[in-house]
């Protein structure tokens, strides 16, 4: 099928409809004159008859021998003056005293619509076929000084000069028409184009492919998207907007102050400079706002803003973070496996065996009882995971991580997911490696249990300890005791914000020669009992 452009179509539809109705009012405007001319005529052609019968020289001259030598002269001269095609003066039987032809006097008036006035006296308009061709005509009948009905006058115009008036009223209406035409065809080009100009260019199929694309588009992204116009109305919003924001329902045409952290959107709607990466908080949520301008040529017609939770950010950064632990602890005992080979194999090569057997021997009864203690005691896999990992990078850093051979772990609840946990124990551990980093004989000690009502964690270091002063911001987002070109003030923060997540609580005993962090997380999930 072929698909015919809205350009084309408006330019069809507007020129169809505008010579349609030109046709039918010129057509009306035609016949209405027409009928008023015809009317016009026939009421002239009425009272100059009605004039003429009842000239006392016209009723005088029905007296004499020969009524036409002095009827003859005076109605041709009322003729003239008044522009009527004839002026017929007759008797009672139809002989014409009067004629414009003068060899037509004196016979019989012919078209047989006399009779009336001759015979009734009545005036009246006519039209018949006379001699002179077909005629509108008044019709009136010349009474004498007793009353008595002694002839009739007859005035009348051509239908054929009635009818070239009429075309040339015709003429003037249809050059107006024609003017109306090529003014409708030229308004026509200019709203199409100024259409398909509003449109930018597109068919309104392509326009409505547009319009699902963008539907899909909208409610596909795992973002919150909404859209306002320059009077600050929304026009659009997706399904994940709603739900961040707690809304149900329609909310087109309706004001975004109340729904949605406004000042961003009307900064942007003011200054027409995009921002992006703002971080807003919004009915106890933390999100992360970019607005772009929607831009109409030099103007903005309005603003688009996508946002997410923050946690939701956090989560995908942690995730990463996860993985990039778990691949450099790995890496790590790794490395420090590969290094106890190779010390192994050159003792092989130099025959020291009683060395090489004792130091298989150290490494295997400490593996063993480590492992016993991962293994056997701590049931649960996301703990043995990391403990597992800080392993290896306890060894590689010469750290001593002691497994408190009294812990016990069973199987933790569901709600305590991985990624909450890495960033617990993962944190605090690591920050712990850091604090003794620097002591001659640097030594970390974990402890777990699930005794009660917590699942308990406990952390402690022979380090450097912390500050009296440093200690009420421990937990602040962006606090670091480290120096360096890159100091990052985030681990601890994290630990923290994770353990609260969980309905759960740090303490921090900071002795003289150890500094203990200890974690009670819930086994009943925040707001809920455990399911």
């Amino acid at each position: 099928m072929v698909k015919v452009s809205l350009h084309k179509k408006i330019l069809g539809l507007t020129m169809s409809l505008s010579l349609l109705l030109i046709l039918l009012l010129t057509s009306y405007y035609t016949h209405m004159n027409g009928k008023q001319i015809e009317l016009e005529r026939g009421r002239l052609a009425l009272e100059i008859s009605k004039s003429v019968s009842v000239m006392p020289s016209i009723i005088e001259a029905f007296e004499l021998e020969n009524p036409s030598e002095r009827i003859q002269p005076i109605v041709e001269k009322i003729r003239v003056k008044t522009g009527a095609e004839f002026i017929v003066v007759g008797n009672r039987e139809g002989i014409r005293y009067s004629h414009p032809k003068k060899n037509e006097i004196g016979k019989k008036m012919t078209g047989g619509d006399s009779l009336r006035a001759i015979e009734q006296g009545e005036y009246y308009v006519s039209e018949a076929k006379g001699s002179l061709g077909r005629s509108m005509r008044g019709k009136s009948p010349i009474f004498n000084e007793d009353g008595e009905i002694i002839g009739v006058v007859s005035v009348g115009f051509l239908v054929d000069d009635i009818e070239k008036q009429i075309f040339k009223i015709l003429s003037k209406e249809m050059l107006i028409s024609i003017v109306a035409i090529i003014a409708s065809i030229l308004g026509s080009y200019l709203l199409s184009r100024s259409i398909r100009k509003d449109t930018m260019g597109l068919e309104p199929y392509e326009i409505a492919n547009l319009y699902k694309e963008k539907n899909a588009v909208l409610h596909s992204v795992q973002e919150g998207i909404l859209s306002i116009n320059n009077k600050g109305m929304i026009t659009s919003m997706n399904q994940r907007a709603k739900v961040l924001l707690g809304i149900s329902g329609s909310v087109r045409h309706s004001k975004v102050d109340g729904l949605f952290p406004a000042s961003q959107l009307y900064e942007v709607l003011k200054t027409g400079h995009p921002q992006f990466d703002k971080e807003m908080t919004w009915k106890e949520k933390t999100i992360i706002v970019s607005c772009t301008p929607i831009l109409d040529g030099k103007n903005v017609g309005g603003v688009v803003a996508s946002f997410r939770e923050k946690t939701e950010i956090e989560q995908m950064i942690n995730t990463l973070s996860e993985m990039k632990t778990y691949s450099e602890e790995l890496r790590a005992q790794t490395h420090e496996f590969t290094n106890k080979l190779y010390v192994l194999s050159g003792l092989l090569q130099l025959g020291e065996y009683e060395e090489a057997i004792k130091m298989i021997q150290g490494e295997t009864s400490e593996l063993e009882f480590q492992n016993q203690i991962v293994f056997k005691q701590i049931k649960d896999t996301k703990v043995q995971v990391i403990l597992l990992g800080k392993l290896g990078k306890a060894s590689e850093k010469k750290i001593v991580f002691e497994i408190d051979s009294e812990s016990y772990i069973d199987k933790l609840p569901e709600h305590i997911n991985l990624s909450q946990l890495t960033l617990i124990l993962g944190n605090i551990i690591d920050n712990a490696f850091e604090a003794v980093h620097s002591s001659g004989s640097p030594s970390v000690k974990f402890f777990a249990t699930d005794l009660g009502e917590d699942i308990i964690f406990e952390v402690s270091d022979n380090g450097y300890g912390i500050s009296d002063d440093d200690l009420p911001a421990l937990f602040n987002r962006g606090f670091t005791s480290k120096e360096g070109e890159n100091p990052r003030g985030y681990g601890l923060f994290n630990a923290n914000k994770a353990v609260k997540e969980l309905g759960g609580i740090i303490e921090v005993q900071n002795g003289k020669e150890n500094t203990l962090f200890t974690v009670y997380l819930p086994k009943k999930p925040l707001g809920g009992d455990e399911r």
